[in-house]
């Protein structure tokens, strides 16, 4: 099942990437993903994104939906939500262009840890886990590098929310008397 067709139903399917290329290229410093990716490798990657246009106020991503994609920011602001302990949104970021999102999901398929919400008209680029397998299996040296990348932007994130939680647990530590 092809999680990806239902969720973007409702927002204008722009076709694959190639048309934005240049744009992400511009961007390329901010794509943690893609920094060590050259012009031909994008434009080779950009045959297995499927980029769509998001009104403001959309939810692209729902906290506890199954995932099977991630997304690239190539126009407009997102925010992320989380719900608190009492079920209420809470706003933890924001995302604008360059930025990836879902990164986890497109690797494990587990249900999503927050919501993304549109800020303003968006256009963003797809990658699912289908189109994933394909760049691996027709592409493998493109595919390899997509995920050594992705795998050290995931361990990036890891080590910078275990110095948080370090710090909240030292925050919590009463003074010895």
């Amino acid at each position: 099942m092809n999680l990806t067709a239902d969720r973007f139903r409702a927002f204008e399917n722009l076709g694959d990437a190639a048309p934005f290329v240049d744009r992400i290229l511009a961007l390329i410093e901010r794509i943690a993903v893609l920094a060590a990716f050259d012009r031909s490798e994008v434009e080779a990657l950009a045959a297995y994104l499927r980029c769509y246009r998001a009104p403001a106020g959309a939810e692209v991503i729902v906290e506890d939906e199954p995932g099977d994609f991630m997304l690239l920011l190539i126009e407009g602001d997102m925010e992320i939500v989380k719900k608190d302990y009492r079920g209420l949104p809470v706003r933890v970021g924001e995302a604008g262009p360059g930025k990836t999102l879902g990164e986890m999901s497109v690797i494990d398929g587990e249900p999503r840890f927050a919501s993304c919400v549109t800020l303003s008209e968006t256009v963003f680029a797809v990658l699912d886990r289908t189109h994933l397998r394909r760049v691996i299996d027709e592409q493998p040296r493109l595919g390899v590098k997509l995920l050594m990348q992705l795998l050290v932007l995931l361990n990036q994130r890891l080590r910078g929310v275990s110095v948080q939680l370090m710090k909240c647990r030292d925050d919590l530590r009463l003074p010895q008397s």
